[in-house]
């Protein structure tokens, strides 16, 4: 198959959750045999056959490999992780690549390659669009930021995990489209439980509408998942957890008003969820707003029962 043959690059993938867990998973079936290394180490042994051996820290992981994969789950992680206690720069070999997957804030991802160039290392956004079922087979689309001679080095990696590269320029452009792609989902979510809170209440069946919303001209692939997701009212295992849509949404509000830019809509959207993850359902995928909206009915001034 065209784009997935194996090069002789050692790679290592930190960050298995369910987009890195994915992407580690295909590059194993493929034979690319990455270094895995995970915070939960059952995690990582749990995907571990074919791979090139499970690591007990950043730095073991990255020690001799060519590409360290990044996927985690916001900035603190990537600090933690890149330049923490036996983190990967500690070990990695100078003129490595680091292929971040992470969203983070166009601000945040120019200043860590700054801080990786000064350290002899260079850097590539990679930020996927899809969910990790797409990313275990290969299917998403990959956001590409970079010096065009670095994104080359890696290009049969990034084909190799998803269907599409969308080379985007400088580095903070891909964290930029990615955030944008990912509040406008968040703030259709929340618009969808709304309607449908609102729908309820005034007579219709909760499951006719759901279904009439996911089937009609006013909806698409992902929010008839989501309209599909709150019908079946099945939240775990999370395609998008609403702990991270929260951190994306508030991250996109802050970029957009460096930018001169106010987001009042999204940034009603980000106050939804985080109140969502203030009652302790931040682990529940973002779909779960719909059981928020009905508990508070849009009224934040109400209290709500936190998650047992």
């Amino acid at each position: 198959m065209k784009g997935t043959e194996m090069t002789d690059k050692k790679v290592a993938c930190l960050g298995l959750g369910g987009m890195g867990g994915g992407i580690a998973g295909r590059l194993t079936d493929l034979g690319w045999k990455p270094v895995l290394w995970n915070r939960s180490i059952e995690k990582a042994q749990t995907i571990a056959e074919g791979s090139g051996g499970v690591a007990i820290t950043p730095a073991e992981a990255v020690t001799g490999v060519d590409v360290a994969m990044l996927s985690l789950a916001d900035e603190p992680s990537v600090e933690s992780v890149l330049f923490g206690e036996n983190g990967v720069v500690s070990a990695l070999r100078k003129g490595a690549m680091v292929v971040d997957m992470s969203t983070v804030s166009p601000e945040y991802s120019r200043q860590v390659t700054g801080r990786l160039n000064e350290l002899g290392f260079r850097r590539v956004e990679a930020n996927l669009v899809g969910n990790p079922m797409q990313a275990r087979a290969g299917a998403a689309r990959v956001l590409a930021g970079g010096a065009t001679e670095d994104i080359d080095e890696v290009r049969e990696l990034l084909t190799v995990i998803g269907r599409q590269l969308v080379e985007l320029g400088a580095i903070g452009v891909a964290a930029t489209l990615k955030l944008a792609l990912n509040a406008l989902l968040g703030s259709q979510v929340v618009a969808l439980a709304e309607v449908v809170n609102y729908g309820v209440e005034a007579g219709l069946d909760r499951d006719l509408l759901l279904r009439t919303i996911a089937e009609s001209a006013f909806s698409s692939p992902v929010m008839s998942h989501r309209a599909n997701l709150m019908r079946e009212e099945k939240y775990v295992p999370a395609g998008f957890r609403s702990v991270l849509m929260e951190k994306d949404l508030r991250l996109t509000v802050a970029d957009a008003a460096i930018q001169g830019v106010q987001l009042p809509v999204i940034a009603t959207a980000a106050r939804r969820y985080e109140r969502m993850v203030a009652a302790g359902k931040g682990e529940l995928d973002a779909a779960a707003i719909l059981d928020q909206q009905f508990a508070d009915a849009g009224d934040e001034t109400k209290s709500q029962v936190s998650a047992s």
